[in-house]
Formats: structure tokens, sequence, C-alpha cells
């Protein structure tokens, strides 16, 4: 069998080759349910890691390292024999000729799965793409990371209280999971580490402001799940602010769609994703967030031999679409596994059976809701039933046993151990609009799903 190491040749028609573009969730399950197909499994990717995207918001308020939120892509694919991985981007497709272009060289194939996964959806605009701080990806989280901790050592310099009270505000644009999220687990950090590390700073001073443009916070859940998670939020200090709408990012703060300017120094957008831009150059038709439609066996129209999974495809589901969600880039991954080895049997690919697992959203320490099926869970037990089926799904021992490790700590102690500034010794060629924000740290992400 050819190494790893190797130069990857023509395709040999004894052994088809399949080409994986992305290593997010969808990426990584179809290479798991081809490993004993006769077939040679190359995964692409422009990163050498999978992150665990839920995770994200804990690496960036202080809580996880980006050891604990990402995964070598090769560690996870050593029980796939016939897999390789390949470090290189994508730049094109060539459906006709079965190429993949990359900027290390083409890459022809017989199946081919199309998961790149998803990308912020700044809905056209432009203002607010360059100004504000996304949370997709692992370079995204670690410079949100950077920001909030110098916002607070610029605070530190500041003279002018209505400076510092600038420094100190924060507003989240999107009150899914990832915001309602990401703004419990900042005032956490606010009311815990950061007021016992800068005891001459009134943390009274700092705002955590949620804009969402629905009613309220979490929309796709129950109205009590909704309540339950607009009070734990209240009560852990974050404004919320419904039936808003962002439209530009000044220095004094985020514009909205009414006139009003919510005060803030950082704007962290949280508003949804669209699927990659990868999508967008194949010339085939897409449907509702950049996706590409599929038949209900996930091929593309006109391609049999073309697959899309994940968020990249719009998969049918009665009268709409299953959502953008890990669990369905997961059950879409195994399920194009399973049709491209029913292909090479000569028989008729499956249609995906989507299985709903459930939705559950934390909001920090002791809170959570849970939404599986006819069972709701809020408050505590949501909680515990949050942390459990995160810490089954991290990938690797070692990383379940570091995560809840830091998780112990964090609960018993109100504490964020990782509080480190990290920046890159190059500056950044092209600065924020506000002085204070650094440059990401090194890093990139896997196309997440």
């Amino acid at each position: 069998m050819r190494g790893d190491g190797d130069p990857i040749g023509p395709a040999d028609e004894r052994r088809p080759r399949v080409v994986i573009v992305g290593a997010g969730f969808g990426g990584l399950a179809c290479a798991h349910a081809l490993r004993s197909a006769p077939v040679e499994i190359v995964v692409v990717d422009q990163h050498n890691y999978h992150v665990f995207t839920p995770f994200l918001y804990q690496l960036a308020t202080a809580l996880l390292e980006p050891s604990e939120t990402a995964y070598p892509v090769r560690a996870l694919l050593r029980r796939v024999p016939n897999a390789q991985f390949r470090l290189a981007e994508v730049t094109d497709v060539d459906l006709e000729t079965r190429v993949v272009h990359t900027d290390r060289g083409p890459l022809d194939y017989h199946y081919l799965v199309l998961a790149a996964g998803a990308v912020n959806n700044y809905f056209g605009n432009r203002d607010i793409a360059e100004r504000s701080l996304g949370l997709n990806d692992l370079p995204e989280a670690l410079e949100l990371r950077n920001t909030v901790l110098a916002r607070f050592e610029r605070a530190a310099w500041a003279t002018d209280a209505q400076e510092r009270k600038r420094l100190l505000s924060f507003a989240v644009v999107g009150g899914g999971p990832t915001g309602t999220e990401f703004a419990a687990a900042l005032a956490e950090l606010v009311h815990g580490a950061q007021r016992r590390d800068y005891p001459h700073l009134d943390v009274s001073e700092v705002e955590v402001t949620l804009v969402e443009a629905s009613d309220g916070p979490l929309p796709p859940y129950s109205p009590r799940l909704q309540r339950a998670a607009q009070r734990a939020l209240e009560r852990k200090g974050v404004r919320i602010l419904s039936d808003a709408t962002a439209s530009k990012i000044e220095r004094e703060g985020l514009g909205l769609k009414d006139g009003r300017t919510i005060p803030a120094a950082t704007v962290v957008w949280a508003a949804g994703v669209r699927a990659a831009p990868l999508g967008d150059e194949l010339g085939l038709e897409q449907g509702s967030h950049h996706r590409l439609k599929v038949s209900p066996s996930l091929q593309v129209p006109g391609h049999p031999e073309v697959f899309a999974i994940g968020d990249l495809a719009e998969v049918p589901d009665g009268d709409g679409s299953l959502p953008m969600l890990a669990q369905v880039a997961l059950q879409s991954g195994k399920q194009a596994g399973r049709s491209i080895a029913a292909l090479l049997r000569g028989d008729q690919p499956g249609a995906l059976r989507y299985h709903d697992l459930g939705s559950m959203a934390t909001q920090g320490r002791n809170q959570a809701v849970a939404q599986i099926g006819p069972v709701k869970l809020s408050g505590f037990v949501g909680w515990l039933a949050w942390l459990v089926v995160h810490i089954v799904r991290s990938e690797g021992l070692r990383t379940r046993a570091s995560v809840l490790a830091n998780w112990i700590s964090g609960y018993l102690f109100r504490d964020r151990p990782i509080r480190l500034i990290a920046v890159p010794r190059t500056p950044d060629p092209t600065p924020d609009h506000d002085s204070d924000r650094p440059a990401a740290a090194p890093g990139g992400e896997g196309s997440p799903d």
C-alpha cells in the first residue's frame, strides 16, 4: 500500500479513488464509513487538524487550550488503513474531467465527496465582516480571546472614564447556541478571573449585550426553554436586546437598523453561517445559505459520482431541508460512505434517514437547555446532560481527561486558566480600526461542519 508520505499519482481503475474535500465532522465520518471498502481514500484540507466546534467558545473565553479544541487529522485517520491525508487548499474542481485542483497539485478521482463546511454569513455587509470578530474556527476563537484579554489591559491604563467604559463593553450579535454560550462564558470570565486579576477595575462597568433579531434567544427551542435560557443569561449579567438587527460597526459601538448604537469596543458576530465558498464556484444549483442542492441520496444532480454533505449540502427533509448541524454532517458523511460502497457493488445508493438526536445549549455554570424529542431539560439537569454529551463526543482519552480537568477546576475555583494573549511575532499588516485588537495567533481550522 502507498505510504502516507508518498506522492499521489493517477487513480487506479482497479482501486477506485475517493477524494474527500474537508476534514470536518462529515468528511471524517465518510472516511471511516469507507475503511473496509476496496477504495483508495484521499482526504484534503487546508489545515492538518479537525476542530471540535462546540468547544470554540470555551477557547475564546480562556477555559480550554487549542489542543483541547482541535485534534490532528492524521491521528483521526489511523484506523482507516486505506486513507491518506493531504494538506492543501482546493482551488477548483473540474467536474467534467473529474479532477480536484489544489495549490499543491491535481488529484483525479472516481468519486468525490464535498465536505468543505461553512463560513460566517455576513449577509453581504462588508463593514460588519471587516470589523467584527467571528467564532467559527480556531484562529477566530484565538483572535477573540486575545482581543477580550487585551481590552482589559487597555482599560487598566485608561484614565478617561468614558473610554474605559467603551473598552469594557462587548456586543454579541446572534442569539443562537454559539452567541448565547459565548455571552454567558464571557460574563463568567468577567465576574470570576478578571475581577480578581484587575481589582482596581470596577467590573460593574463591564457590559455584555446579546443582540438577537427575533423575540428572544435560542429561537429554534421551545418557548419554555427560551425563557429558561433568557433568565439564566440575565442572572449572569448579560443584557438581552431582542428584535434588533445590526447594520454597521463604528468606533463607538454596534449600530442598529433602528438608529440606536450599542456602546462596545468589541463586536462578536455569531448570527449565522453559510456554505463554504467552494460551492459557489462549481456552477451547480444552490439553495438556502449557498448550499448545494442534492438528492435524498446526497448526490449532486447530473453528477452521480459526486456527493455533497454537511453544511455544504441542502439535504431535502419533507417540505424543507435539514439544518446546518454537526449531527447532520456526521450522519450524511456516514451515508455518503455507504452509498459509495453500494455503487461499487452495483447497487443503488440509499437515501439519508436522518435521526434527530436533539439539541443543547449551555448558559454557563449550572445552566443549560436541552431539547431531545419530547424531553425538555433546563437548569442544572440540562447542564449535566450537556457535560456528559460533549465529553463523550470529544476526541481521544487524553483530550477528554484534559477537558474534564479544566471543567472541574473552573467549576470549583471559578477560574479561567488560559488567560494568555498569544500573538505572532510579525505584526498584522492590516490592523483593525482599534489599535488594541491583537492579531490572531497562528493556526487555522479544517472546514468545520
